[in-house]
């Protein structure tokens, strides 16, 4: 679900007034009569998954308040070119002066979900779930990782509050203790669940031993590598008799999820899916209406 509405407008709100400025859209007060009223057709030009409608009627909504919406899709609808997403008629200054926020919303969030729901089909019934990173724009995670979800993505920790993420850094600045001996202190300093990652076999054996829910392979390109990592942590939560997940994470794209997948991890995390994402094409398609 999306976040709050006063949150989500609070958020439109900042994204208007950076665009607005003190002066408002000087080229449009310039060029439009004011009384002058216009039709609006928001139209995909590429095939994708749709994600962040909600946002782009709350910009329309919020420059002309008795604008008249018509939602033609939903977010997590497939669209191709010549789609009609939406319908909006008003003020024609107040629709020219919320278009560039709206789509920046729009497309942006869309080409998240786009690329989320790619990769949830290039690992196909493994059952692997994909997961994003905290790899955000700063201010605008809650929307991000929110259309990870409309893509059929799951969503890592949302924060450093929510989950204890053990990464290469913080194991460097403990030394010289030792690694299982930072997970296992990690493990009983926190109530909230334990990622561990594993650079090595041997790290990997310690993250198990240390007492990690999930084992991050962090950089193990698949193939025998990953797969003889993924057999050691099996084994020693078997041997320990533990429940342990099996998290890999760096490289995963398009092109070898699949391959990931295919070497018994239980999911992927995937940081371009929020950091390097293509925006879907789409475009507002203005007309008058008086």
């Amino acid at each position: 679900m999306l976040p709050e509405s006063t949150q989500l407008r609070d958020l439109v709100d900042r994204a208007l007034a950076e665009d607005l400025g003190k002066t408002g859209d000087v080229t449009s007060a310039a060029a439009v009569p004011a009384a002058r009223r216009a039709r609006g057709r928001v139209v995909c030009k590429a095939e994708g998954v749709l994600a962040g409608v909600t946002l782009a009627e709350l910009c329309f909504l919020a420059l002309d308040p008795e604008a008249v919406l018509v939602r033609q899709r939903d977010d997590g609808a497939a669209l191709v070119p010549g789609d009609v997403v939406l319908t909006v008629e008003g003020s024609a200054r107040a629709l020219l002066a919320a278009e560039r926020t709206a789509l920046n919303f729009l497309q942006h969030l869309s080409g998240i979900a786009t690329r989320t729901r790619a990769l949830v089909r290039a690992v196909g019934s493994t059952g692997v779930r994909i997961l994003d990173t905290r790899k955000t724009l700063p201010g605008l995670r809650v929307l991000q990782k929110y259309a990870v979800r409309v893509g059929g993505g799951r969503n890592h920790r949302f924060g450093l509050h929510d989950q204890v993420l053990l990464k290469n850094n913080h194991f460097a600045l403990a030394e010289p203790e030792p690694y299982e001996s930072v997970v296992r202190r990690a493990v009983g300093a926190s109530a909230a669940p334990l990622i561990a990652e594993a650079r090595t076999l041997e790290e990997a054996r310690a993250a198990v031993r240390g007492g990690a829910d999930v084992v991050l392979l962090d950089n193990f390109a698949p193939g025998p590598a990953l797969r003889e990592a993924v057999a050691t942590v099996r084994g020693e939560a078997a041997r320990l008799r533990r429940t342990v997940e099996i998290e890999a994470s760096g490289g995963v794209d398009l092109h070898n999820a699949a391959a990931f997948a295919a070497c018994g991890v239980d999911r992927l995390s995937v940081g371009a899916l929020t950091h390097s994402v293509q925006a879907l094409d789409l475009s507002l398609r203005l007309e008058v209406l008086a």
